[in-house]
């Protein structure tokens, strides 16, 4: 990590952390719900500015975190000086937007659940602008959608709420996955998923023949999630969010994240044609539309939204331009909307709080009634508009410069025309916010009586509004913030000039006429506003809303008739798409010709591979007599562990033999409450049709383990057998691979094996607290259950049998690292002895003796084995990296004990614990089916005597 660099993960994280605080503080009090949330923030931003320093002077700060380093994955962030600007941004108007909802927020909101929703989303933003992975900052930018999408719902009860919420994720999803795929483009040509290696190989990138299919699955990404056109629908209506949301969102995020990434990626797209004559077009059209549907919006914040639609427009074209100039106007542009865009939204939230009412034409004469909301509201919008002194005047002209030497399709005046048409209709409806909403007279039909709220609610847009004018009249304060990111945008050294007149310029002259243009049109308004509602246009929306339905009538067509509920169907498809796949991988491969002569079988294998086969064909035949296929499948088992035998694999036969006698045990449990058959279901044709399949199957693979067996091949077996000793501490190579060459699989194996426990616990909860068990319970004993029910040679036979099981489960569980064994055979052999115990003196009997609960093992164990792993962390080693040490015990071999030691018993527990469990389960279905409760083992039941009438006689 590079001076600092151990700072980026803490602040990229903190969001995160801190909104695990909200929920809970919320019991104190709204202001210190407020307070917490706010202090995750002012730590980000503190841990920020002790690096700014080394950023402003061309330091880029560095982190790495291995993860996956054979693979090349890690989470890597950087900081320079694009990255620094946006966190910036990112932390100090979400600082702002904490104290504004704290004010804004009612009682009835619940406040807690919107803190930890803005902390989640403000880490996600984090997490993109700080990435150095192209994999991490993909995972930060589809969280960016989910969790703006629980913001923009955050008002379930507004059915306009939910829909702006589902159409936000579904466009900036979609085009999230469209982004995936670009960069794994870049990565593949690349040769590396940094992204400072990517950005470094700008020229390779664009020589490829992959730049195009990049570039436009890349902008798809930027595109949506920016709002541009022809993507630009769904940010209006994320208008039904709270105001503190909308302000967020609008200003300083989600919506530039789109802006950010055209701009991160420009050292490596930017600079062809391709990129200028599809960004800079998309970004015009946007920013003239955009302009254009705002004026004709009378709800205050649709009207800030499409300007905010405009305005990113705005940005995308000069960005598309590919210049130094457009690079620093759009750089200071992004700063300059900050704060007058946060700013407005704040003040219309204000507006909304206090007239109850955002319908410019209910509004009016504001002026009087909120003079600091009116103050604040006026510098803003002027910004906005581009009026003189204010800071949105010096980026405009920056703007139109640019545009006035831009020659499109050999054109040199149509981008300066339509980007002056944009900005005429910018000050138009900049001017409409100000004279509709605050000025003429006072009226009296307002819902409520407007007034201007506490300091607390003003506070963050006033403070927006003190840069907007420092900002316009001393614009040389912002350069070395300009310089910066605009270096890191183009990789190159940048010297921005800014200042508020730059002379008799075709900028001033084009936005001279921008502002008697956009006055022009405010007194026309009324006139104009009629004929745009007259005028039939096409509405995204409504687009957006057909497409969605047909792709949602043809997914209901194609799963109605895909997934009908047939199992049989399911499996058939699979495995024969499957099988076709392979066959077509087999026969265009090159398969090389084999190397190695088949061994003469013995006799015995040969006998048994019959054996094995007259087994399962039997089973096919008798599949629905349930028990005849329970028994023939254990068949198979046994025969599949004495292939493991003879192919000395020791350790694979007796996992295979301990599972086997489990699973049987368990399926007869659970067939004692099943038919003793099943019904013939399958009609000849398609019996004929899975057969055939199946066959195709089998071939398939037994043709695949040909290949392999007369074919010399390498593997990894060979590292495993070299470094077992040395790395992992012991002899026994499986045992090694499953707690530490492999202990991650073998960790998620117990946890699933756990949930699976759990979830037929659960199962079985449900179905005998339903109607199922109240019909067990009324059910009446069957008359010829048998009167022994628990057979003397049995339970003394498993009496005799649990200590000594015990004993070699100890016994396997501890030369499991050296020798055939380990947690999962031995926590297998003990449950049989336990099962045993069920079985033979019955549950009722054995459970009332149980003194450990089986969810506790499962818990314990998986904790133990988490910990285990995460131990290592503490010697700055990776997870689940083994230490061992060998020790003698009297009357035991030696054998090693360490970390693997303690990860194996996590595995034992889990597995014991599991194991039991489902037992337990599927055991309570006897008791509810009329089971007594033995006094002892043995007991005899004389209720359960049968005599017949001829007997009595």
């Amino acid at each position: 990590m590079s001076n600092g660099g151990s700072l980026l993960p803490i602040i990229a994280i903190l969001p995160f952390i801190g909104a695990l605080v909200p929920g809970i503080m919320i019991r104190a009090g709204r202001n210190a719900c407020a307070s917490f949330t706010a202090a995750p923030t002012i730590l980000a931003i503190v841990m920020l500015g002790t690096l700014a320093p080394s950023v402003m002077h061309g330091e880029v700060v560095r982190a790495e975190i291995a993860w996956l380093p054979q693979l090349g994955l890690s989470a890597s962030f950087f900081l320079d000086g694009l990255g620094l600007l946006f966190a910036g941004m990112i932390l100090g108007v979400g600082l702002l937007i904490t104290l504004y909802a704290r004010f804004y927020l009612s009682g009835d909101d619940p406040m807690g659940q919107f803190y930890t929703y803005l902390l989640l989303f403000q880490g996600a933003m984090l997490g993109i602008v700080l990435s150095d992975n192209i994999l991490l900052l993909l995972i930060f930018w589809e969280l960016t959608s989910l969790s703006s999408f629980l913001l923009i719902g955050y008002w379930k009860h507004l059915p306009e709420g939910r829909q702006g919420a589902r159409m936000a994720l579904a466009v900036t999803g979609a085009g999230g996955l469209a982004m995936i795929g670009g960069m794994l483009i870049l990565g593949n040509v690349v040769g590396s998923y940094n992204l400072t290696d990517i950005l470094a190989a700008g020229d390779q990138i664009k020589a490829s023949e992959w730049y195009m299919p990049a570039l436009i699955l890349i902008l798809l990404g930027a595109f949506t999630k920016s709002a541009q056109f022809p993507f630009h629908f769904w940010l209006p209506h994320a208008m039904a969010a709270p105001t503190p949301v909308s302000a967020y969102l609008h200003s300083a995020t989600m919506v530039k994240a789109g802006v950010f990434l055209m701009a991160r990626m420009w050292p490596a797209l930017a600079g062809t044609p391709e990129w200028f004559y599809i960004v800079a077009t998309v970004g015009l059209i946007t920013m003239v539309l955009g302009a254009v549907i705002a004026l004709f919006k009378d709800d205050l914040k649709a009207l800030l939204a499409f300007s905010t639609v405009s305005h990113l427009g705005l940005l995308t074209m000069l960005l598309g331009f590919g210049t130094k100039a457009a690079a620093i106007g759009a750089v200071f542009h992004i700063i300059n909307h900050l704060t007058f865009k946060a700013a407005l939204f704040m003040t219309a939230g204000i507006i909304d709080h206090e007239a109850h009412t955002r319908d410019i034409k209910r509004l009016g004469g504001l002026a009087k009634l909120m003079p600091i909301t009116a103050v604040i509201g006026t510098i803003t919008a002027l910004s906005m508009a581009g009026i003189a002194p204010f800071n949105g005047f010096i980026s405009k002209e920056k703007m139109l410069e640019e545009a006035v030497h831009t020659v499109w399709w050999e054109n040199p005046w149509i981008v300066a025309a339509l980007a002056t048409l944009g900005a005429v209709f910018s000050v138009a409806y900049s001017l409409r916010f100000i004279f509709h909403v605050f000025g003429g007279p006072v009226r009296d039909d307002y819902p409520a009586k407007p007034h201007d709220p506490p300091f607390g609610m003003w506070a963050a847009p006033a403070l927006l509004t003190v840069m907007v004018v420092v900002i316009g009249i001393m614009p040389f304060l912002a350069e070395p913030v300009v310089n910066m990111a605009a270096t890191a945008v183009t990789g190159h050294e940048t010297h921005a000039h800014l200042k508020l007149w730059h002379g008799l310029t075709p900028a001033l002259y084009l936005s001279i006429i921008a502002v008697v243009g956009g006055a022009i049109l405010l007194l026309l308004h009324k006139p104009l506003d009629r004929v745009w509602l007259a005028t039939p246009r096409p509405e995204a929306k409504n687009i957006f809303d057909t497409l969605i339905a047909a792709a949602v009538r043809l997914t209901r067509a194609t799963s109605e008739t895909l997934h009908n509920g047939a199992i049989s169907r399911y499996l058939a498809i699979f495995v024969a798409v499957t099988t076709a796949l392979g066959y077509l991988a087999f026969t265009s491969g090159t398969l090389s010709p084999p190397t190695r002569d088949l061994l003469p079988i013995p006799a015995v294998v040969a006998v048994g591979w019959v054996l094995l086969m007259v087994a399962t064909a039997l089973v096919v035949i008798n599949h629905r007599n349930r028990f005849r296929a329970l028994v023939l499948i254990g068949v198979i088992g046994l025969m599949v562990s004495g292939g493991f035998v003879y192919l000395s694999a020791p350790d694979l036969a007796l996992t295979q033999i301990s599972v086997e006698t489990v699973t049987i045990m368990l399926l007869l449990l659970a067939l004692y409450f099943m038919p003793k058959g099943t019904p013939r279901e399958s009609g000849a044709g398609l019996r004929l049709r899975d057969g055939a399949i199946a066959i195709a199957a089998g071939g398939a693979v037994a043709g695949l383990a040909y290949a392999f067996l007369t074919r010399d091949f390498s593997t990894i077996s060979d590292y495993h057998l070299a470094n077992s000793y040395t790395g992992g501490g012991g002899t026994n190579v499986v045992n090694v691979i499953l707690v530490d060459f492999r202990g991650y699989d073998t960790y998620g194996e117990i946890i699933v094996l756990g949930i699976a426990g759990l979830t037929i616990y659960a199962l079985m909860e449900t179905l005998l607290n339903g109607p199922a068990g109240r019909k067990l319970r009324a059910a009446p004993v069957p008359p010829d259950r048998s009167r022994d029910r628990h057979p003397l040679m049995m339970v003394v036979g498993t009496r005799a049998m649990l200590p000594i099981a015990v004993m070699v489960g100890v016994y396997i569980f501890l030369r499991g690292h050296n020798q055939p064994g380990g947690g999962f055979v031995a926590g297998l052999v003990i449950s049989i002895a336990l099962l045993m115990q069920y079985m033979a003196s019955g549950f009722a009997w054995t459970q009332s003796r149980k003194r450990i609960e089986y969810h506790s093992l499962i818990g314990w164990g998986a904790v133990l084995a988490g910990l285990t792993g995460a131990g290592a962390f503490l010697f700055g080693r990776p997870f689940l990296t083994s230490f061992y040490e060998y020790i003698y015990l009297p009357g035991i071999e030696k054998f090693g004990f360490g970390s693997a030691f303690m990860f194996d018993l996590g595995v034992f527990l889990t597995v014991l614990g599991a194991v039991m469990l489902m037992l337990y389960s599927l055991s309570r279905i006897a008791r509810y089916a009329g089971e007594t409760v033995n006094v002892d083992p043995m007991d005899y039941d004389p209720s359960l005597d049968i005599t017949t009438e001829k007997e009595t006689d």
